[in-house]
């Protein structure tokens, strides 16, 4: 696997999320910082979009899976994406942290996953 990657940093996600049934009911915004290992090293590609992932396209698709539905945990939110991530795009790794202001006195909550494509 390489280890040329990609970074999205700071993509801000309008999600309801919340274990509290009346914290699901408000929109509230996520961060996500998201590390992409595309199959293909950086050295093999030729200067054409075909040969790397399209950020642009999984910042607009992450952030329509965020907001598709309610969700009590931050964790399945992140494995849905992830999975989605490494089953949709020519990918060999996904790392995710998804970051959550809701404590008061704390910056934020956050969980973060890594997989690698089978």
């Amino acid at each position: 696997m390489t280890s040329d990657c990609i970074f999205i940093r700071g993509l801000e996600l309008p999600v309801r999320i919340g274990v509290p049934e009346a914290e699901r009911t408000e929109w509230q915004v996520l961060t996500a910082d998201i590390t992409l290992t595309p199959r293909l090293g950086f050295d093999n590609m030729v200067d054409d979009l075909d040969c790397t992932v399209d950020y642009e396209e999984i910042a607009r698709i992450v952030k329509k899976l965020a907001a598709d539905r309610p969700r009590k945990l931050l964790e399945v939110l992140a494995n849905e994406i992830v999975t989605y991530l490494l089953a949709h795009f020519a990918l060999a790794a996904v790392d995710l942290e998804l970051r959550k202001r809701i404590l008061p006195g704390v910056d934020h909550v956050a969980v973060r996953m890594r997989r690698v494509q089978a």
